[in-house]
């Protein structure tokens, strides 16, 4: 644990005390799509009932994004609304309330490991869509919100929304809770379903309360960094402060769709041919932190070694590696002693940040065409 990561009572820092006094913070990568791989979240509706069933797979990748250099263990609780469980089939099986608690308890679990924190996610629900009802959907972020509350976690992440007026709608609910609040849309530099802009975005989000705002999943880093910057410039003309996060797709999406990656024909079941090496990711980080976005992460696709590498990239501003940098040298430096001359050298920086990676499929295009367009 870092000295920057306790305060002067030997408490640790919270999030917006962290991101005041200037500190990087690295969030944790991707949930659902790995356990789907594991075999412990079914594809479609994306609901986290393992948080109940399989507990020990969620710890697991837990430990596994705290060890990578992870400050924030965000609750496994993606599309844990009733309404969501019910359209998924699983209302008859666990509640929601049942998902949160569980999954409240095991980021706090791993959290206390290290100097993490627990943020309460919550996501879009049906019933904006189908009823777009304000005091429905309130209702809805109500419950959840008490469930958080219940286990006393630490920050709120609104996360996954398509559409700024849900989103706006879920900060307000939070906000009487006191406790800080991020909000991240999945959206497009062309802005949202609405085709509100990324910047006036940023600032419906602020003035509904919240003190953090970006983009999370749907596209790539550097896509959603150039959609955060938009966000920032929106704020700077409305004479508005906050501070920035981004957690995008852990693959490459040049097509840059305002749908996202859900409608590529590769979604979901064969998105590993577009997966983000170490080097892609070091990349992102470097751009994100000269962008001044201090909350960098990842969503989908996002594996542990990939947080491992945003940890590294910005070494330097957090003052110290992660744990699972004991078994990783930077920029290839174990091949130095390999046996093959032609990997000896490329155990340098240079080598790796110039690599055009070859994908292994002949007959493969290097895009796709988007079934939104």
């Amino acid at each position: 644990m870092s000295e920057q990561q306790l305060g002067k009572s030997g408490k640790i820092l919270g999030i917006l005390e962290r991101l005041n006094a200037g500190e990087v913070v690295i969030g944790d990568g991707g949930y659902v799509m790995q356990l789907e791989r594991r075999g412990y979240v079914k594809a479609g509706h994306y609901t986290t009932e393992a948080a109940v069933e399989h507990p020990e797979a969620v710890r697991q990748l837990h430990r596994e994004f705290l060890r990578a250099g992870a400050n924030v263990m965000q609750t496994f609780t993606f599309y844990s609304s009733d309404d969501k469980l019910e359209l998924g089939g699983m209302s008859d099986h666990v509640t929601g309330k049942q998902i949160n608690e569980a999954a409240c308890d095991l980021a706090r679990e791993v959290a206390n490991e290290g100097d993490a924190l627990v943020a309460g996610g919550l996501s879009q629900t049906p019933s904006y869509v189908d009823s777009h009802s304000e005091l429905k959907v309130k209702a809805i972020f109500r419950k959840q919100m008490e469930d958080f509350l219940m286990k006393d976690i630490d920050f709120f992440i609104v996360e996954y929304f398509r559409h700024v007026e849900e989103a706006v709608w879920a900060v307000e609910v939070l906000k009487t809770s006191g406790k800080p609040i991020a909000a991240t849309l999945c959206i497009s530099p062309e802005g949202d379903l609405h085709r509100v802009p990324p910047g006036e975005c940023a600032v419906k989000l602020v003035r509904a309360g919240a003190d953090i705002v970006g983009i999370n999943c749907h596209l790539d880093p550097l896509t959603c960094v150039r959609t955060v910057k938009l966000m920032k410039a929106g704020l700077q003309k409305a004479h508005l402060k906050a501070h920035l996060m981004v957690q995008p797709l852990g693959f490459h999406t040049p097509e840059c769709n305002h749908y996202g990656y859900i409608s590529l024909p590769e979604y979901p079941f064969a998105m590993e041919s577009r997966a983000m090496n170490r080097w892609d990711m070091q990349k992102y980080a470097r751009e994100a932190y000269n962008a001044g976005i201090r909350y960098i992460g990842g969503c989908c696709g996002f594996e542990a070694y990939h947080i491992r590498a945003l940890a590294e990239e910005l070494a330097a501003e957090r003052g110290f590696l992660p744990a699972a940098s004991e078994k990783h040298t930077l920029w290839g430096a174990a091949m130095e002693t390999h046996s093959k001359p032609f990997v000896r050298a490329r155990s340098c920086r240079e080598y790796w940040e110039n690599l055009l990676p070859a994908s292994g499929r002949p007959k493969c295009p290097s895009m796709a065409t988007p079934q939104d367009e």
